[in-house]
């Protein structure tokens, strides 16, 4: 007797094609489009959620380079500058820093540029 695992493969085959749900046409019909579907979903939402991270820093550092332009600095010498003074903010919240609380920013400009006079 063939035992062909009948309610195990339903079972899978429900599962991916819950994943499938909302795809174009036979792409959430047929088990086998449906398969191909779903993996390169995946492999792209695995890709979009590196990119995301890559996005963000850049905007980050957008961000801080606009605002220290305008303290007359550029954004490798702040950097710099961060390093010499030894002050460990991050990206994210040196840009927050430089939206929402101007002034705070302001201070951290002119110690890292008390550090690139001092060195």
């Amino acid at each position: 007797m063939r035992a062909t695992n009948g309610p195990a493969h339903h079972r899978m085959v429900k599962r991916l094609k819950k994943r499938a749900k909302g795809y174009y046409s036979g792409r959430h019909k047929m088990y086998r489009v449906a398969c191909e579907a779903v993996r390169r979903a995946e492999q792209h939402s695995f890709i979009g959620r590196k990119l995301k991270k890559r996005q963000f820093r850049q905007l980050w550092i957008k961000r801080i380079s606009i605002a220290v332009r305008q303290h007359g600095l550029t954004y490798s010498r702040f950097i710099a500058g961060l390093e010499k003074a030894d002050i460990r903010l991050d990206r994210k919240q040196l840009s927050e820093l430089a939206i929402h609380q101007p002034e705070a920013f302001a201070a951290v400009v002119a110690k890292a540029k008390e550090a690139l006079r001092a060195a």
